[in-house]
């Protein structure tokens, strides 16, 4: 089986290279080469080209073939109709990288399904994602455009921090210094190993009977924020300061990190994962986040412990806290 990613390098779909690479399977990169994380995997094909210039694309696509396309970076309708454009009639199979973001933000029940409602009034970046899982519906019915939509949830590997300030909030952490968190920390969310999603991701490449179906992959294991900070705390050896502040007070501050956390975060999210298991049987996630968060600050500390951190971020949570403090002062006054 011959398959293009469009993508490759990035946090997901690195593990599914690898693990696609491992299957056998003819695998081919299409981006622009610059990512610094770029894995050098034996055995794929880099196809260098800017997937957003449709003509240069199509020109060096020219003389190949596939059966099946992955986009990891489409997030914004015009870049799935480039695609149709491309691929209509020349593969068997295309599979959007959507976002489980997309789901009814608050849900009213859960676990959340496949047939939840898309419907997040929130955030810009998950009414997007639905918004090209429409476009390849519309693709479906009128010309047979063979899609499979996957939504994966929050999912990391050891290069990504799955907290609101990522490596800064752990260098804060070290130093003893008190960190934002938002809510009171005790909704529950679901952190996947991006090796397990691959699991998933993969088992679904070239079957004719994803065609036209929906997809999330995620763990199945649950956690409260508070778990999770405690558990990368944990793994560092201290205690967390968290001052825990309201979401809709953290995106006065910042409203381009409150949209992330109102319309994603902020909410409890767990999912049923029985019709990724029909049909990918081999998918049943085994790395639990405390192993997970063991990869994570052991990266941490060779990588990033010294590096300088984000200036933006600490301002903010300095800022937070500043205010929040005076806030209680003057209420016990």
């Amino acid at each position: 089986m011959k398959v293009l990613f469009i993508g490759g390098t990035g946090v997901i779909s690195s593990a599914c290279t690898k693990l696609a690479v491992s299957k056998g399977i003819d695998l081919y990169h299409l981006n622009r080469g610059r990512n610094v994380k770029s894995l050098n995997i034996s055995n794929v094909k880099t196809i260098l080209a800017d997937i957003r210039n449709i003509d240069e694309t199509r020109k060096i696509l020219e003389n190949y073939t596939f059966d099946v396309v992955v986009d990891f970076i489409a997030f914004e309708p015009k870049h799935i109709q480039n695609d149709i454009e491309l691929f209509s009639g020349k593969i068997m199979q295309y599979i959007f990288i959507s976002s489980a973001s997309v789901y009814q933000t608050p849900p009213q029940s859960l676990p959340v399904t496949e047939i939840t409602p898309l419907d997040n009034p929130f955030w810009n970046y998950s009414q997007n994602k639905a918004a090209c899982e429409h476009v390849l519906h519309e693709a479906y019915q009128t010309n047979g455009f063979p899609f499979t939509v996957v939504r994966p949830s929050h999912t990391y590997d050891r290069t990504l921090v799955p907290i609101m300030g990522g490596y800064t909030t752990l260098q804060r952490m070290i130093k003893g210094l008190p960190v934002v968190a938002f809510g009171d920390g005790t909704s529950v969310w679901t952190l996947t190993h991006h090796d397990d999603f691959a699991v998933g991701l993969v088992g679904l490449l070239g079957s004719e009977a994803v065609i036209n179906e929906t997809f999330h992959i995620t763990s199945d294991e649950w956690l409260t924020w508070n778990n999770i900070y405690q558990i990368l705390a944990d793994e560092l050896h201290i205690a967390p300061n968290l001052v825990h502040i309201p979401t809709d007070i953290i995106a006065k501050y910042d409203p381009e990190l409150g949209a992330g956390l109102l319309g994603d975060k902020m909410h409890s999210m767990i999912f049923d994962n029985s019709k990724i298991r029909r049909y990918v049987p081999d998918f049943h996630p085994q790395i639990k986040f405390r192993d997970g968060a063991k990869e994570i600050i052991s990266w941490f500390i060779q990588n990033n412990l010294n590096s300088q951190p984000n200036d933006q971020i600490n301002a903010i949570m300095d800022k937070i806290i500043k205010d929040n403090s005076e806030y209680v002062e003057k209420i016990h006054s």
